[in-house]
């Protein structure tokens, strides 16, 4: 493991005692959630993992506690100014949500290519939103101008010492939980987490390791603090982190607290929503996950440690998240897509389908390819797509199809194709 923290005490923006005072400020207008071992992530894993069901907020994300530390933080002028944020997610909800219910007028800018439903829950909450420019980049450029203009203030949704300190709220909750935690594993977008997160935990216990999570295509953090170059962009699962230029202010705390910063594929994101669906029967966006799914990739180097991890956000498109569990199926042989070859003669469909009932699988879908094939006129290519329980399950039906006398292709959830 590559050490980051500097351990030099560097006076930093954000201190434990600004950490306590947003505890005390946000308290019973923001959901203690629940922080609890699970017992059976744990036997998979090889650890003992404790998950904290930061999902389970009312705008379902964590964005909420510093959003309202800092506008807890504003003066009465500050107030009735109103107050200006940037964010196509949850952020813009958390601002959103605790601005109404305290009075402020607020306004949201958002990428004009923002869903439609993240839109439409900013504005439940109240927010007058502004869809404006292509880009986070642009959109931030935008808000930051927009609010000068009009004397708002702007609410950063991490470079700010209010948020960041609201953000560590969560680290206090746990700790208090299981004081005897040895590694936190806390997502990286651009750093508010974190750096909350890791001040308030170093002052509680010294010793205890803080392990920072970035989606392999937004390594922006790990640029950041090792002078590395390795490429930043792409569509990832985790859009919630998915930031290309981490805060300044929280720059400086990781490099001075956090002890590491872990990539994470796409596919162990993919794995990781699933099995805390699954498992936890919990939905979580793919930030949420990439905690989880930083141990998955890297299980070795937390074998029977302590360890907490933050599920940071349940806020995921419905139609992504059946896309990842039919993905999770495929991977793991419960669900396939077979081509066979067969006569295009009657009763054919029929014979096939026994074959596949016989061994106790399922046929979801069927269909025939006539045209596009390079099989005989006189053939056609069957294509289906069968559930089964496993892949051993799998290799039973492909089995007893080639038994049959049928020739077999079984199609990865990647496209390719195994005999």
């Amino acid at each position: 493991m590559t050490k980051l923290a500097t351990r030099t005490s560097p006076s930093l923006a954000v201190t434990y005692s600004d950490v306590v005072r947003a505890a005390d400020a946000i308290r019973g207008a923001v959901i203690p959630t629940r922080f609890e071992p699970s017992r059976t992530l744990s036997t998979l894993l090889n650890a003992q993992i404790w998950l904290k069901f930061e999902n389970l907020q009312f705008t379902a994300s964590y964005k909420e506690r510093g959003a309202l530390n800092k506008l807890l933080s504003l003066s009465e002028a500050e107030r009735q100014n109103g107050v200006i944020a940037m964010s196509a997610g949850n952020h813009a909800q958390g601002v959103a949500y605790h601005a109404r219910r305290l009075g402020i007028p607020a306004t949201i800018v958002m990428p004009a290519s923002t869903p439609t439903i993240k839109v439409e829950n900013t504005r439940s909450h109240g927010a007058h939103v502004l869809l404006e420019s292509q880009t986070l980049e642009q959109a931030y450029a935008f808000a930051v101008a927009y609010g000068e203009e009009r004397g708002m203030t702007f609410v950063h949704p991490f470079n700010d010492p209010a948020v960041i300190a609201g953000q560590g709220t969560v680290a206090i909750e746990m700790l208090a939980v299981a004081p005897d935690l040895e590694v936190l594993i806390v997502p990286i977008g651009g750093g508010g987490l974190i750096s909350g997160m890791a001040v308030a935990a170093k002052a509680i216990n010294p010793k205890i390791k803080i392990i920072g999570v970035e989606a392999q295509l937004y390594p922006s953090m790990l640029n950041a603090v090792k002078k590395s170059s390795l490429p930043v962009g792409g569509d990832t699962l985790a859009e919630g982190i998915a930031v290309t230029t981490p805060g300044t202010v929280t720059r400086e705390i990781v490099e001075a607290l956090v002890d590491d910063i872990l990539l994470v594929s796409e596919s162990d994101l993919e794995r990781a929503v699933s099995l805390l669906i699954t498992i936890e029967k919990t939905v979580v966006e793919g930030a949420g996950a990439a905690g989880l799914a930083a141990l998955i990739g890297a299980n070795r180097l937390y074998k029977g440690r302590k360890i907490g991890l933050v599920l940071c956000g349940g806020n995921i498109d419905t139609r992504l998240l059946a896309s990842v569990l039919t993905r999770e199926l495929a991977r793991d042989g419960r669900l396939s897509r077979l081509a066979i070859d067969i006569p295009d003669r009657p009763g054919q469909l029929a014979q096939v389908a026994g074959i596949i009932g016989k061994a106790g699988a399922n046929v979801v879908e069927v269909y025939h390819q006539r045209v596009f094939t390079d099989v005989p006129a006189k053939g056609t290519e069957l294509h289906l797509v069968i559930e089964t329980r496993d892949r051993a399950h799998l290799d039973q039906v492909v089995s007893g199809l080639k038994e049959g006398g049928y020739a077999v292709i079984v199609k990865s959830s990647t496209g390719a194709g195994a005999p």
